[in-house]
């Protein structure tokens, strides 16, 4: 079996434990009325960003914690927050900070049970392998698997977001970058 077939059997396997149900608890959650924040570090900081963007390219008001032009997050916002381990100390800190100042919680991470995962008012379970070895087993290194699988996860979400709120892809494609 090649390197491909390897990598693409363990990305399916993956996705076939996602529970599309979290999915459309999320999706109850994402409201256009909203706006949306994203948080993580590393690649699943990436992760949230492509999300972000996409979200963006279907009409919401979208902002990545971290940048320079983010605002302050509040009440009735929703933060979409992304670790692998569910434990990232930077990541716990400011989901606990906006939990408490009233912002609805999106956990994202390969474990229900992990801090992050428990702290979710609503949490998807992307059970890819992290750098600390645990989830799906995988050839890759570190987080891959959780990442790749992350990113497709969070892909179909926002196609369901779009077909919820009837966005088309001419639509989304209106709103895509005209200066690259």
């Amino acid at each position: 079996m090649s390197l491909v077939e390897q990598v693409m059997g363990e990305v399916n396997q993956v996705m076939g434990m996602i529970d599309e149900k979290q999915l459309k608890d999320a999706e109850s959650v994402i409201q256009k009325d909203k706006r949306i924040f994203v948080l993580g570090a590393g690649r699943s900081g990436l992760m949230a960003k492509g999300f972000a963007m996409r979200l963006m390219h279907i009409g919401y008001t979208v902002y990545a914690i971290g940048e320079t032009i983010t605002p302050s997050i509040q009440a009735g916002d929703v933060l979409v927050a992304v670790s692998g381990s569910g434990k990232t100390s930077s990541i716990l800190e400011l989901t606990e900070k906006a939990k408490n100042d009233g912002v609805k919680v999106v956990a994202v991470t390969s474990h229900s049970d992990s801090p992050l995962g428990k702290m979710g008012d609503v949490t998807i379970v992307v059970p890819g392998a992290t750098k600390a070895g645990d989830g799906v087993k995988s050839i890759q290194l570190l987080s891959t698997l959780f990442d790749q699988s992350v990113h497709i996860t969070l892909d179909v979400l926002c196609l369901m977001l779009s077909r919820r709120d009837h966005v088309s892809n001419d639509t989304a494609k209106a709103t895509h970058s005209n200066l690259e």
